[in-house]
């Protein structure tokens, strides 16, 4: 299915975005050295109740996972890379840390993720690894707006990748969101200019270029949730939710400076 917004739904799509970013850019700011995943799991669930939104993890139930998620958002450390499954770790010093948030607020959902480092040790390849997604998030979105077709997005996506020197996994990407989470169109982190679905304005999109360091090859954690490099390399990935409006492509999930 592929919804698209009436322009008189967009500010509740502005507030889902907003609600997602300033508790992820709360979040980030908490953890630090000696942080449990299972801390930043409650203290995510405890924001969105205060918020009066709804999580989209919690009662999640997808083919590709064990069982409900049961948790409130997604940590992957390190190796790690999607569907992170919180649990019963302290945060060390270099670690590489993503945390991946959809909520749903007033009746629309926001998707976004940010990966960073954490403590004081900066790893050049970790450092690599998350500017690569960033860049090549911002290329997606610079290539989003009326009349563009998702070929464009994935094309500017993967060629940001390739060019850092990194394969591409296209199993898992971006996607379509709307009063649910997932939904249509699929946005791989690859593709052919002008090819695949023209976008429109009220199209919400989410957005998600991943990469692995030496590898585009996934395995699934003991846990049925967490992907993991097949090699043990470190990952990175980063997301927005985009609108697509009469005049380009407005990111719905940017924290707003301190």
């Amino acid at each position: 299915m592929i919804e698209i917004l009436d322009p008189t739904e967009l500010p509740r799509a502005r507030a889902a975005g907003s609600l997602v970013a300033h508790i992820l850019q709360t979040l980030r700011g908490r953890c630090e050295v000696g942080t449990n995943l299972l801390d930043i799991d409650r203290w995510a669930r405890s924001m969105i109740v205060e918020a009066g939104a709804q999580s989209c993890y919690v009662d999640y139930e997808p083919s590709f996972g064990r069982g409900p998620f049961g948790h409130y958002i997604c940590t992957s450390v390190n190796d790690a890379v999607l569907h992170g499954l919180p649990h019963d770790y302290a945060l060390a010093d270099g670690d590489l840390l993503t945390l991946d948030l959809a909520v749903s607020s007033g009746g629309v959902v926001a998707d976004s993720a940010v990966s960073f480092v954490v403590g004081d040790s900066k790893p050049p390849e970790s450092v690599a690894l998350i500017g690569a997604t960033e860049r090549a998030l911002q290329a997606g979105i610079a290539a989003a707006g009326p009349g563009a077709r998702i070929g464009d997005i994935s094309h500017a996506i993967g060629s940001v990748l390739r060019d850092a020197g990194y394969s591409v996994n296209t199993e898992f990407g971006g996607h379509g969101v709307g009063s649910t989470m997932h939904q249509d169109p699929h946005v791989p982190n690859t593709g052919r200019p002008g090819r695949g679905y023209r976008l429109r304005p009220g199209l919400l999109l989410a957005l998600e270029p991943w990469v692995m360091a030496d590898t585009a090859e996934l395995r699934t954690d003991a846990d049925g949730w967490t992907l993991r490099s097949a090699t043990g390399c470190r990952t990175a990935h980063s997301e927005h939710t985009i609108a697509i409006t009469d005049d380009g492509a407005e990111v719905l999930t940017v924290p707003t400076r301190a």
